[in-house]
């Protein structure tokens, strides 16, 4: 469960509670204790290990495409049929095939091409 925290802070945050097995959560605090550290914050960092490592997955990177097309099928459909209903003339136009993702995949600093 993701709760929105209300606070005055400029950059807001989501609270998530998680469950944890016993012997799972005495790991991480005693992680925490040796690194001098915080549970929140081996968790936050174990999570952005994580994100990092998925996002090198072209497999993923190319789910990620199918997905992205579809939402854009799905939209120009919405607009046709605002245009239908509200009598325009205007239809939408066919959304970019997923070929022209073109430079979106780096590492480091170097971009490596789709084949």
């Amino acid at each position: 469960m993701s709760l929105a925290d209300t606070g005055s802070s400029k950059s807001s945050v989501k609270t998530l509670a998680i469950r944890l097995e016993p012997d799972l959560h005495q790991q991480l605090s005693l992680i925490a204790q040796l690194r001098d550290s915080t549970i929140t914050d081996e968790i936050r960092e174990a999570i952005e290990s994580h994100i990092a490592l998925v996002k090198s997955n072209p497999d993923l990177a190319g789910k990620a495409d199918t997905v992205l097309a579809d939402i854009e099928r799905d939209a120009t459909a919405r607009r046709d049929a605002i245009a239908t209903l509200f009598g325009t003339t205007e239809p939408a136009s066919p959304p970019p095939s997923t070929s022209a993702r073109r430079g979106r995949k780096t590492t480091g600093e170097t971009e490596v091409p789709d084949s």
